[in-house]
């Protein structure tokens, strides 16, 4: 079989890029793996690749390229839905390509990775093959416009998948898609290949954007007060983002310069969460978590907040982690303090997360995947039945609704 995957830009850093480039090589031991990236930034992609996968750009912005110089560079986007976030990037010339690729595609199953990119799939994918979008985001987070475009346009689709439950019973309730099959499959973390932590470093790590909405200033708050009682501990928080300034600033006011730090971006992060005893998340929001399953599959028990969607699917409050309500800063602090005052309690809940997190393997996500496209090859008559259903349905109501006028 062919399977395409549709991204933004595999030449990136992002999760949405690391889980595909997970599931792509696990789907390489039986498959024919092409990711096709819309734009294409740079000379090598920054994450490796598995050699089996090909690599098609459409659009290459290099300044010394030809399309750099394509007046369609410059010119706004038609197809490519204006109320996406990634909008600004994208042009005619990106619309003239992806049609171009996907009307000629022989994929047999076109996977799409974000939402304007699913229009494409929508408006120019063959109908003969499989055509599935991936929801890296949520439904919520999307603007009511963008939602409103997406439900015309996903129609069309085989399926939505998102990475977890509770996101797709949204779709579901909200977004009336007849003969659409929305489903949720996580994304895939493979083991990292290190020993399993032992619970010993008196380290307490995070990962993520430096952004406002992962919370890290109640983080460094919650710690401050981990550190009167428990001096010799440190907080290591890696990444960057336009938080950095401000998050300095206030480790600078809690005086925790030297036990609170920012590493910056380090990748791989398992080798760091591997010399922690505890990883923790205070975000207000998460599509999925990957750096919790990271963490996890690294023997490091999670602290987390509690928030929409995806930790309450990851996390076992009490087996394998500890999740704490949203923005408490009192419960996040007491939550680090009990793990570590109890260290045979961080050894049982970093072998259980261990355990707990294979579920995430790539190859087990793949087999979710193969099962995904068998039941959408055997359905795919009653759910074009479905559709039409719907649609004369519509057009019924419709001029009724006219003739009552």
């Amino acid at each position: 079989m062919k399977i395409t995957f549709l991204i933004h830009n595999v030449y990136g850093i992002g999760g949405t890029i690391r889980t595909t480039l997970n599931l792509a090589a696990a789907l390489a031991d039986d498959h024919e793996m092409t990711i096709v990236s819309v734009l294409r930034h740079r000379a090598r992609p920054r994450f490796a690749i598995d050699p089996r996968v090909t690599v098609v750009p459409l659009v290459d912005i290099r300044a010394d390229t030809g399309d750099a110089a394509d007046p369609l560079l410059h010119q706004p986007a038609r197809v490519f839905p204006a109320a996406e976030k990634r909008y600004k990037q994208y042009s005619r010339l990106t619309d003239q390509r992806a049609e171009e690729y996907l009307r000629g595609c022989e994929a047999d199953v076109l996977i799409g990775t974000r939402p304007g990119v699913n229009v494409y799939l929508a408006r120019f994918g063959p109908s003969r093959a499989l055509r599935i979008a991936q929801e890296h985001l949520t439904h919520d987070s999307h603007s009511k416009k963008l939602r409103a475009h997406l439900a015309r346009r996903y129609r069309a689709l085989d399926a939505v998948v998102t990475t977890t439950e509770a996101d797709a019973a949204v779709y579901r309730r909200r977004m009336r898609l007849p003969g659409v099959r929305v489903q949720a499959i996580p994304n895939s973390v493979p083991d990292p290949g290190l020993p399993p932590a032992d619970g010993t470093p008196k380290v307490i790590a995070a990962a993520g954007r430096l952004v406002r909405a992962k919370r890290f200033d109640l983080l460094i708050e919650a710690f401050a007060e981990v550190a009167l009682k428990y001096p010799d501990w440190t907080l290591r928080i890696y990444g960057a983002g336009t938080d950095q300034r401000r998050l300095k600033q206030l480790i600078d006011q809690q005086g925790l310069d030297g036990q609170a730090m920012l590493m910056g971006a380090v990748f791989p992060i398992e080798a760091e969460f591997a010399k922690a005893s505890i990883v923790a998340s205070a975000s207000e929001a998460e599509s999925f978590g990957m750096t919790l399953v990271e963490a996890m599959r690294c023997g490091v028990p999670v602290v987390a907040t509690d928030c929409p969607l995806g930790p309450a699917e990851i996390i076992h409050d009490g087996v394998d982690g500890r999740l704490v309500p949203m923005g408490d800063r009192q419960a996040l602090t007491a939550a680090l303090c009990d793990l570590i005052a109890d260290e045979p309690l961080r050894r049982r809940m970093g072998e259980a997360a261990r355990t707990s997190a294979a579920r995430f393997d790539p190859v087990r996500i793949a087999d979710a995947y193969e099962e995904l496209f068998a039941d959408l090859a055997a359905t795919r008559r009653v759910r074009a039945w479905q559709r039409s259903r719907a649609r004369w349905r519509g057009r019924a109501g419709r001029a009724l609704r006219r003739l009552r006028r």
